[in-house]
Formats: structure tokens, C-alpha cells, sequence
């Protein structure tokens, strides 16, 4: 027979065993979150998703690309690496990529149907949950600095417009004549889509190669702040004045210093719906899944359900990254100490 002492002994090695033990609700996700090594920074970018192939891109559009997309990275990582804000790094990177008439953001935004270009931004920080966004702009240089203002300067978060562009101004940013954002590529592009149009009112008749093109940046930086931005030229051939994702805070751009940082890149409609960056970080905050998880479980997952196509880029409070999309590909990259990746293609790591 076992002695009192003996049951003490035993019902104590079971408790801390107990203890030991994932909760069935957050299953073995919190193991691997908590025994991943933290980076000390990390950057995010990308340029847009969709129908993009090898057989549809020239090796010499190719090297464009990677070029612009390591140049993007370069500028957010130096920044990071000597000790910048993550806030900072975002916002600078996203200057690049709208000054780059290879993205459909600032000068290389598509036109609407009436042959304008309507920007739109938004950028969030994850200490505080401080957003600011803009929408409809056609004559700010970088649409960018414009969300941060609106979250650093005046007490709202989204703004619209006329009135958006005369905050702006307000605020001493850099206004251009609209026809800066003119590329011929892009009007031509607006051109076919209206010969090819179909007077359909309906948002899921839209062709694939008129959905897709932002940029987006998200970081992590030394201080463990996580901050997201987003910038977008919209949709090619949109009407009254047609707003997707981009701005959308917790759609289009989320950050949480507790969870990740996200942006999002594709067919607007549905990541609103979906709410698809505050979804990834809900599902790290209730269900303790890690940052991979959760954005194959709304990515590859609900979106595809719902026919969604697009992607994402993130980062989790420990520097982990995520480049997820369920289209053909996505101009994506990152870096972080020792590592770096850039990849456009499906087949590409």
C-alpha cells in the first residue's frame, strides 16, 4: 500500500505535468511560437499580387523588378539595422515603392474609368493601435506620408478627398500636378479594359488583371514595434470613386504590438469582407496559432472559399515573417539579420 507521502508526490508530478501541457485551445502553436528564436529586426515588402507568370514576363522586366524590390529592401533594412523606428522604415520604403512607376502606387497607379488616378494609403502602428488613412488622392506626391499624417496630426483616421488633399497641404506635403502620376503603360492598360468592358455592374466579373497592385511594407523593429503601411492606385477602370482595401484599417493594413503586422495586397471587396489583417492577428491573440497559421488559415483557407484572390505579407512580434498568396504570384521580399529573400513567382521559396 502506498503511503500518505507517496499520493502527495504523485498528485504533485501530476500537476506539474498539467501545467507542462498546451491548452487544447491553443493546441502545440504555442510551443513553436515560444521556442522560435527572436530576430532582432525585420522587414517586409511587396508590390502587388496576381496573374503573374514567367511566360508573361521578359527577363529583362524580370531584372527590374528584383532590382526594385532589393532596392526597396535596402532602404528598410538600413534603416532598421542602425537602430531606426519601425515606423520610419515603413513609410520611407513606401516612398520608394510610389515613386516607382513599376507598382501600381503614386506615379505607376492605374487610372480610373474617367482616366484619373485616386489614391489611397494607410498606415498603423502596434503600440497604441494608431492608424491613419487617406483615400481618393490625385494630386499628393507620396499618399503615404499623407496617412501618417492624419494619424499623427489630427484626431481621425480616415480621410477622403478633397478634404484629404487640403489636410495635406495643410500639413506642408508635397503636392504635384495630377498628370505626374501618368504612365503610358497604365493608360494603355485602361485603354484595353475599356474596350474590353462589359457593362455588368458587378464586382465579381472584374478581370484578374485588373484587381491586383499596391505596395506594402511591415516591420519589426529593435524597440519591438511593429508598425504596417499600404498604398494603393486601386483597381484598373474603377467607378464612382471605388475604395478597396488599402485604407481600410483592419482590412487592407493591421498591427498589433501583441499579435503581427500585416498588408495586404488583391481583390479589395473580399478583404473587406473578411477583414483579413485584423483576422490573422485575432487568430494569434483567441486561438494562440502561430503568425504561418494563421495566415494560411485566412489566406489559403476562407479566402479561397470565397474565390478571393490575392496575398499578404507579415511580421509577429519575435520577427518571424509570412509572405502568403493564393494567386499566381506576388512581388514580395524580406530581410532580417543573415537572411534575405525576394521572390515574384508561385514556385519561388
Amino acid at each position: 500500500m502506498r503511503t500518505l507521502l507517496q499520493y502527495f508526490i504523485l498528485i504533485a508530478l501530476a500537476a506539474g505535468w498539467m501545467q507542462c501541457q498546451p491548452s487544447s485551445q491553443n493546441g502545440e502553436a504555442n510551443d513553436v511560437q515560444m521556442s522560435l528564436p527572436k530576430a532582432e529586426y525585420a522587414l517586409v515588402i511587396h508590390g502587388g499580387a496576381g496573374t503573374i507568370t514567367r511566360d508573361q514576363m521578359t527577363p529583362e522586366r524580370d531584372a527590374e523588378y528584383r532590382k526594385a524590390l532589393n532596392e526597396a529592401l535596402d532602404i528598410g533594412a538600413d534603416i532598421l539595422k542602425n537602430g531606426g523606428a519601425a515606423i520610419e522604415a515603413v513609410e520611407t520604403t513606401i516612398m520608394y515603392l510610389e515613386d516607382n512607376p513599376l507598382f501600381n502606387a503614386g506615379r505607376g497607379a492605374v487610372f480610373t474609368h474617367e482616366g484619373k488616378n485616386e489614391l489611397d494609403a494607410a498606415i498603423m502602428v502596434g503600440k497604441d493601435l494608431g492608424a491613419g488613412a487617406v483615400a481618393g488622392l490625385t494630386n499628393i506626391k507620396n499618399p503615404i506620408r499623407a496617412a501618417r499624417a492624419v494619424m499623427e496630426k489630427s484626431e481621425h483616421v480616415f480621410l477622403t478627398g478633397k478634404g484629404a488633399e487640403q489636410f495635406s497641404a495643410e500639413q506642408g506635403l508635397e503636392e504635384v500636378d495630377p498628370q505626374y502620376f501618368f504612365t503610358q503603360n497604365r493608360w494603355d492598360g485602361l485603354q484595353r479594359a475599356l474596350q474590353a468592358d462589359q457593362p455588368t455592374g458587378s464586382i465579381f466579373s472584374v478581370p484578374e488583371d485588373r484587381k491586383m497592385g499596391t505596395v506594402g511594407c511591415v516591420a519589426l523593429d529593435k524597440n519591438g514595434e511593429l508598425v504596417a503601411g499600404t498604398s494603393t492606385g486601386g483597381m484598373t477602370n474603377k467607378r464612382w470613386n471605388r475604395i478597396g482595401d488599402v485604407p481600410v484599417i483592419g482590412a487592407g493594413t493591421y498591427a498589433n504590438n501583441a499579435t503581427c503586422a500585416v498588408s495586404c495586397t488583391g481583390h479589395g471587396e473580399y478583404f473587406i469582407r473578411y477583414t483579413v489583417g485584423h483576422d490573422v492577428s485575432a487568430l494569434m491573440e483567441y486561438k494562440g496559432v502561430t503568425l504561418t497559421q494563421a495566415t494560411e488559415e485566412v489566406v489559403m483557407n476562407k479566402l479561397v472559399k470565397a474565390e478571393g484572390s490575392g496575398g499578404l505579407i507579415a511580421v509577429d512580434s519575435n520577427g518571424n515573417v509570412a509572405m502568403t498568396f493564393n494567386s499566381e504570384g506576388m512581388y514580395r521580399g524580406y530581410a532580417k539579420p543573415g537572411e534575405r529573400v525576394v521572390g515574384i513567382y508561385k514556385d519561388e521559396k
